[in-house]
Order: C-alpha cells, then sequence, then structure tokens
C-alpha cells in the first residue's frame, strides 16, 4: 500500500512540453529500456519517460546513468549518491536534489543528508562523503582548486566521474522537463523530514541490493570512446556506456539542430570554465542575432539548456515548436545540448586524481 501511494505520487509529477509513452504501451528498445528500469527501480520513473519520445536517448540516458551509479563495483553507493546530490545542488535542481537526498536518508543517515540537500557539505560528518561532496560540487569549476584535487583513488575515477556526467545531463534535463519538486511542496521541515525517512526504508532495496555492471550497454550499438572521455577507460562498462550514449546523443543533434547552431553551441561550450551567466538572457541573444529565425529558437533552446537550464521557460519552448512542433525534436535538440555541457565538465577529469582522505 505505501509503496504503491508514493509510486503513484512520483509518475503523476507530470512531464513538461513532450508526451511519455506510457509503461503498458512500451515496445521495441523503448520496452527493453522501461523493463530494466522497473526491475531496478521498482517503478519507471519520470526521467526515463520524459525521454520516451525517442527511445535511443532514453537507452542513452539510462545507460549514462546506470552504470557509473548502480553497480558498486569500486565505489560504494552513499559515496556515488553524495556526489549526485552535490552536483545537484550545484545545478540548481531542487528534483534531483530531492531525489538523491533521499537515498542519502538510508545510506549515510539523516544528518548528512540535509547537509548536502542544504548546499552544506562542508558540515557533512563523514570525511570520505564530506571530500567527496565537495569535490563533486565544484567538478564543473575546472579552475578551482577544490575540482582538481580528486579526493579518491584511479581505480574510483571511472563511477565518480561518470555520476558526475550523468548528473551534469540529467539535471539539465529535468530543470527543462519535469516540475521542480520531487516531494509534495507543502510540507513543513518537520514533515519533510518524516516523509523522506519513510521513503529512505521503502527505497532500501533499490539501493541496496547489487547490480550487475554492464546490464544495459547492449541497448545500443557499440561506439569508440572519445579522448575526452578518458576518464571512462579503467571500468569497461562505464566505457562502453560512455561511448555508446555520446554517439545517440550526437546522432539527436545532427537530426535536430543544423550545423550552424550546433556551432554556435560548440563554440560558447568551448571558452565555458563552468560560470554561471546569471539572470540575463543578453549573452544568449548576442549569439543567435545572426541567425535565421527558425535557428535563433533553436539555438536559444540549446545555448539555455547547456548554460542556463533553469532559464528555459514556456516561452523558450512555444518559439522552437513554431518552427519544430514535434516531441521528438524538442527532445533531441535539448538531449543533444545538455549531453554536450556534460562532456565538457567530463573532459575536464581525465587528469591523474589524489588518494581518500582517511
Amino acid at each position: 500500500m505505501v509503496v504503491g501511494r508514493i509510486a503513484s505520487s512520483v509518475i503523476q509529477r507530470q512531464v513538461r512540453y513532450v508526451t511519455p509513452v506510457p509503461v503498458a504501451a512500451a515496445s521495441g528498445l523503448l520496452g527493453q529500456v522501461y523493463g530494466q528500469v522497473l526491475d531496478e527501480m521498482g517503478l519507471v520513473v519520470p526521467p526515463v519517460q520524459l525521454h520516451s519520445a525517442v527511445p535511443e536517448l532514453a537507452a542513452a540516458y539510462w545507460m549514462l546513468m546506470r552504470e557509473p551509479l548502480l553497480p558498486t563495483v569500486d565505489v560504494d553507493r552513499a559515496a556515488k549518491e553524495a556526489v549526485a546530490t552535490a552536483v545537484s545542488v550545484a545545478n540548481i535542481c531542487p528534483y534531483c536534489v530531492e531525489m538523491h537526498s533521499v537515498g542519502m536518508y538510508d545510506l549515510a543517515g539523516e544528518h548528512d543528508a540535509e547537509q548536502l540537500a542544504a548546499d552544506r557539505a562542508v558540515e557533512v560528518d563523514d570525511p570520505r562523503l564530506r571530500a567527496l561532496a565537495l569535490w563533486a560540487r565544484h567538478a564543473a569549476l575546472p579552475d578551482d582548486p577544490a575540482a582538481t584535487a580528486a579526493p579518491f583513488a584511479a581505480t574510483e575515477r571511472a563511477e565518480l566521474v561518470g555520476t558526475v556526467v550523468g548528473l551534469h545531463y540529467l539535471t539539465r534535463m529535468v530543470n527543462v522537463f519535469l516540475s521542480s519538486f520531487l516531494l509534495p511542496p507543502g510540507l513543513g521541515p518537520t514533515a519533510r523530514r518524516r516523509f523522506k525517512r519513510g521513503v529512505g526504508r521503502v527505497l532500501r532495496p533499490t539501493l541496496r541490493n547489487p547490480r550487475v555492471p554492464g546490464r544495459a550497454v547492449d541497448l545500443l550499438p557499440p561506439a569508440a570512446l572519445p579522448a575526452d572521455a578518458a576518464w571512462a577507460a579503467a571500468s569497461p562498462t562505464v566505457a562502453a556506456a560512455t561511448a555508446r550514449a555520446y554517439a545517440a546523443f550526437e546522432d539527436a543533434g545532427q537530426r535536430a539542430l543544423s550545423p550552424q547552431v550546433r556551432a554556435v553551441v560548440e563554440v560558447r561550450l568551448a571558452r565555458w570554465r563552468g560560470e554561471e551567466t546569471g539572470l540575463s538572457r543578453a549573452w544568449c541573444e548576442r549569439l543567435v542575432a545572426d541567425l535565421s529565425a527558425a535557428d535563433q529558437a533553436a539555438a536559444r533552446l540549446a545555448l539555455l539548456t547547456a548554460l542556463a537550464s533553469y532559464q528555459v521557460d514556456e516561452d523558450v519552448v512555444e518559439e522552437f515548436r513554431r518552427y519544430f512542433p514535434d516531441d521528438a525534436t524538442l527532445l533531441r535538440a535539448a538531449s543533444w545540448a545538455a549531453y554536450r555541457a556534460a562532456r565538457a565538465v567530463g573532459g575536464w577529469h581525465n587528469a591523474a586524481v589524489g588518494s581518500i582522505p582517511q
């Protein structure tokens, strides 16, 4: 009963701008993705459903997230959920903060979970989780010493950097396509903590049960691992998942966006060092000014998704829809932009790393 009510509550959070394929209607590749997610997560979570208009992107998202985060080959799940929570905080994604901090209630305790959710990683009691969270919080700031002095062993890099990359992708997509909050927004502080405790207990099997590495890899065809994803090379399954997901996202961008739009985004990301854009969109309007009307709408969506996803609103989406009305094109355009930003972050973490603090 409790599980059913919680699952129904989560599923009822509406996906924005695209119409998800119902679980009962999924077949082929999407049916395989939904089946794996249902088996391992207990329900087909909204972040998977928002990708369902393009099954290849649902598969790419699932393997990009699953293979670094769920199997605990070299890194325990608490460490990876701490990293996921810290990245969610950094990217101003309340939905993702709640999703991952709820897991931390069971894995690390209420105190550390709440410190992470409140952007107070420095006050986390567990020294390993504290060091990893502080690193992840700054992982998209390559010139910040807190990002470059990674507190983990080289053998752990694939799973931890992979979790960072997956969350940098996910938070951008969630900010665009999902509601801002996972938990009921009317709950007070005490009720929220009580609710999180209950959800954490329900989620315990999905957080603690062992996961076989590589289960999602065969959903997409083989691809070469790019040089800027060398961080994944130490883990064959993370490397394969990253390479195949990257190839799917690149294909999505080529299908949805003109070469001119992709070039504008790529040039801007090549200069990006993790800095925030601020509340003004003037920077974006300057970059799209010389494009055609259709390409302006597409480039605006892509640039904001990549660099200020919380600013993608109905006006941005409606303008895009004037020229590209179908769900698949919208999803492909946004996913490519989110992936390009996440890929840039991953590329900053190919260097040798340090050791875990004792």
